[in-house]
């Protein structure tokens, strides 16, 4: 088995809905951020853009959910499955986050 996962994203929070907590009473704060870059590919330059949605549980969710959409920042984490039910829906799990703006 492979063990490495490690995701950095920049981009802009544009969506976060109101935190909610587990029945453990752990902090969750899903949210999206918008990405929007050039990468080169097979020598030629392309315009990226995509929308990933993401998740920081604990202390980082607490923080991230007092941030307003529009928000720069570049997040570090992981890639999980969205459930078990759903192993081909993917979300970056968020545990380090840098404020651009």
């Amino acid at each position: 088995m492979l063990s490495r996962n490690r995701v950095v994203l920049g981009g802009t929070l544009s969506d976060l809905p109101a935190l909610r907590y587990t029945p453990a009473g752990v902090a969750i704060q899903e949210l999206a951020i918008s990405h929007e870059s050039q990468q080169q590919e097979n020598g030629a330059e392309r315009r990226v853009l995509a929308t990933v949605k993401a998740v920081a549980v604990g202390q980082t969710g607490m923080a991230l959910s007092r941030l307003k959409p529009g928000q720069a920042l570049v997040v570090k984490g992981f890639l999980a499955a969205f459930s078990q039910r759903y192993p081909d829906r993917i979300v970056l799990h968020i545990d380090e986050y840098e404020l651009l703006n």
